[in-house]
């Protein structure tokens, strides 16, 4: 690899496992991500760092488990909410320093007091908004008014630079976004210099919003799922728009893409936006057990696909555990750079996707509140595991091997209770060690 790569990381906000057709959906199709999926590398076993936004933004953008990169909860939306610590090196950062151009086009959600921002974090240039979700035409936050925290009127968060922007009212956001980064990407060609392009599609978090085009898409599905397919349609085409530009910049061959969601399906009942404390149900994570929120598989396994046709071979289907924390040694890796200098969690998955060599065993961990979850080979823990927020936990211990039962319906801790004591040992150890260092450098700190 003697050419450093352009970058395109694609993340999209609490969608679930099952809800690309080429993941296995089948009510409606996503023609683009299919055929970046296909020109690559899609990954059967990917995990989010975390079953929620902000951490698992953290450990995608740092290489580091969560709790390590000092992210461990969902953020608030306040101007003064504090997030990622500018100690904490950023892709964005790490790239930059290499000569690469860098920008944010979407969600943010890693903090919005100064410090905490893009622009602090290594981006050149950011248009997208700071907090966990806007309304899609008015680009109005307006979640943070029951926390308690002082000015939680609806709050207008669209930026540019740094700067707040109200001349984009009414145009959707998904769209929005989509040609920012197509503009930009037609700029950042012109330079003799690589680019990192960081794209954060919000769709399909709530409010559950798209336009009547992509509505009539799917009309003859039930109105919570059209309008989940008509958001992830809309996505889609946007994707398709940023390759397409690529493409006619004769840069495709050698630009690194990667795509994954935060999480898993929200079943928010504030997605409905009619006040029923009913659950939504429009997205899917397939066969796997639980949601956003929840440490089983449906919160934290997602769909996720790498592409770089000059190195990457195309049409693999991989099924090794692999996590976000993992890009950014891909990334660095890729663009020659060595990793001495950095604390990571993740490992380069290059030798991997492009080489086919074997990779190194390691356990996987998960925190979220009192759950803990733990994967080594086919077997996955959870300790206190919740299916539902706020619900008991299903069990003090759940035991499964995803390899037979990725649904993790049996719960096989009493027939293999050594092994069920040695994971549970490891990742005890680890929750304790993570806690100890949240104590000791994070809060100590004020974090």
């Amino acid at each position: 690899m003697t050419n450093q790569p352009n970058i395109i990381i694609f993340i999209t906000d609490d969608q679930g496992y099952g809800d690309l057709s080429c993941m296995g959906n089948t009510d409606f199709r996503t023609p683009q991500l299919d055929q970046l999926a296909a020109s690559g590398a899609r990954f059967t076993s990917w995990y989010s760092n975390s079953p929620v936004c902000s951490p698992s933004r953290a450990a995608l953008l740092t290489g580091r488990y969560p709790g390590h990169a000092g992210v461990r909860a969902i953020l608030a939306g306040h101007r003064t909410a504090t997030g990622l610590p500018a100690r904490v090196p950023s892709l964005a950062t790490a790239l930059k320093n290499m000569g690469y151009q860098t920008a944010l086009f979407g969600k943010w959600h890693l903090g919005l007091a100064p410090g905490s921002r893009p622009g602090d974090h290594g981006f050149d240039e950011m248009f997208g908004f700071m907090a966990g979700c806007v309304d899609y035409f008015s680009h109005i936050f307006y979640w943070g008014m029951n926390t308690g925290w002082p000015g939680q009127n609806p709050t207008h968060d669209l930026w540019h630079n740094g700067q707040e922007t109200w001349d984009y009212n009414g145009r959707y956001l998904t769209e929005l976004i989509t040609e920012k980064a197509v503009g930009y990407i037609r700029q950042a060609t012109r330079r003799e210099q690589p680019f990192f392009t960081y794209v954060a599609y919000n769709a399909p978090h709530y409010p559950m919003h798209a336009p009547v085009k992509y509505m009539q898409r799917f009309a003859h599905l039930p109105w919570d799922r059209q309008v989940m397919a008509a958001m992830l349609s809309a996505v889609d085409d946007g994707v398709g728009e940023i390759v397409a530009e690529l493409e006619r910049q004769n840069v495709r061959e050698n630009t690194l893409i990667f795509f994954m969601s935060d999480n898993g399906p929200s079943r928010e009942s504030r997605n409905w936006l009619d006040g029923r404390p009913d659950p939504y149900y429009g997205g899917s994570a397939g066969q796997l057990k639980g949601h956003k929120f929840s440490l089983f598989e449906g919160g934290i396994r997602v769909p996720a696909m790498l592409s770089w046709p000059a190195y990457i071979p195309g049409g693999q289907v991989l099924p090794a555990p692999l996590a976000a924390m993992d890009i950014f040694p891909t990334c660095l890796c890729a663009a020659n750079e060595a990793l001495d200098g950095y604390e990571l969690d993740g490992m380069d998955l290059m030798p991997y996707v492009a080489g086919g060599q074997p990779l190194r065993e390691r356990d996987l961990f998960w925190e979220m509140d009192g759950q803990t979850a733990l994967r080594r080979g086919p077997w996955k823990l959870v300790l206190d595991g919740q299916l539902v927020e706020g619900e008991p936990a299903q069990a003090p211990l759940h035991l499964a091997n995803l390899d037979e039962d990725m649904a993790e319906r049996h719960n096989l801790a009493a027939a293999y209770p050594e092994l069920a004591a040695e994971l549970s040992a490891a990742a005890r150890t680890w929750r304790a060690a993570l806690e100890q260092r949240w104590q000791d450098e994070w809060l100590a700190h004020g974090i």
